[in-house]
């Protein structure tokens, strides 16, 4: 355990690395100039190379790289040019408002989406089945910002009972959670229920109802118990994806997490913005991901780490 602790944690810190050194890179190649964005269209050209000179931008890129390592090891992540304070602080301010929506979308799904598997897999192959199979991939084919504006038109407009936008209460998390819920559904009830039609067609199962074993126990105590490993790893991978920020409905629901705040660090061209929002949300996914793969063998006795199964 110990020797795979300190290889999966020597492989996150290398994959976070590379992460940032490529998202730096890029910021700067890509199109506009954060000065420009910074000064407004009214700025000079001596107040534009003034304000290249304060952030550094005058430098070459390998000089500012250099300064860009030194200041990550003591954790100085630069200055927002926006918000003209801490940038990692700025981030870390956002960030319980996007884990809040992730964990909530997430316990959603899979509140709705198991159950719906395992109806699914002990009708397969039927008509039932196959209508609540229809509909799950038409919830999925339909565009998330679509989604929420539509729910927004029929319970903040139409129907005056949730809030539009922002989180000034718990109900304004319910529209965005819906909102990605159902996007997810398709996925994790499909992934269910193509698990455990094979684990209900499996021969422990043949002998354990032959024992007498009720059909409930089969399907939540043997079945599902046994399908847990792929569920986890689908459910640990979309929570991972979701801390990175749903841009489109926190955008759309006016919700202030990590979504929002690309889309305005993009704008801006806010590059020390840009640089920690990716490295606060590349260290979690990765940390989620660790999380997952430690669960293995809790799931699975038959899972070694390390080693194969």
């Amino acid at each position: 355990m110990s020797k795979y602790l300190a290889r999966r944690l020597g492989q996150s810190l290398l994959t976070v690395f590379l992460t940032i050194s490529t998202v730096f890179v890029l910021v700067r190649l890509a199109p506009g100039d954060p000065a420009s964005a910074y000064a407004g269209p009214t700025a000079t050209s001596d107040d534009l190379a003034r304000i290249r000179e304060q952030f550094g931008l005058d430098q070459p890129l390998i000089t500012q790289y250099g300064i860009f390592l030194r200041d990550l090891l003591t954790g100085d992540l630069g200055t927002s040019y926006s918000f003209h304070s801490s940038a990692l602080d700025v981030v870390l301010e956002r960030m319980p408002y996007t884990i809040t929506l992730s964990i909530a979308a997430i316990a959603v799904t899979v509140a709705v989406a198991v159950p719906l598997g395992v109806w699914m897999a002990r009708r397969a192959d039927t008509s039932r089945e196959l209508g609540a199979n229809v509909l799950t991939i038409a919830g999925q084919s339909m565009p998330d910002f679509w989604t929420g504006v539509m729910l927004l038109t029929v319970f903040a407009v139409l129907l005056p009972v949730l809030p539009a936008s922002g989180f000034t209460s718990w109900s304004g998390l319910i529209l965005p959670t819906v909102t990605i819920a159902i996007l997810q559904l398709a996925l994790i009830s499909r992934l269910v229920r193509r698990e455990m039609t094979t684990a209900l067609a499996s021969p422990y199962i043949t002998v354990a109802r032959s024992r007498g074993v009720s059909e409930r126990a089969l399907t939540w105590r043997y079945a599902l118990a046994n399908s847990a490993v792929p569920l986890v790893t689908a459910v640990g991978t979309r929570f991972a994806a979701l801390l990175n920020g749903v841009v489109v409905v926190e955008v759309v629901f006016g919700w202030p997490g990590v979504g929002s705040l690309v889309v305005r660090a993009l704008e801006t061209r806010d590059y020390p913005l840009i640089q920690a929002t990716v490295l606060v949300t590349a260290t979690l996914a990765i940390l989620v991901q660790l999380l997952v793969d430690l669960a293995y063998p809790l799931l699975d006795p038959r899972v070694r780490l390390g080693k194969a199964a």
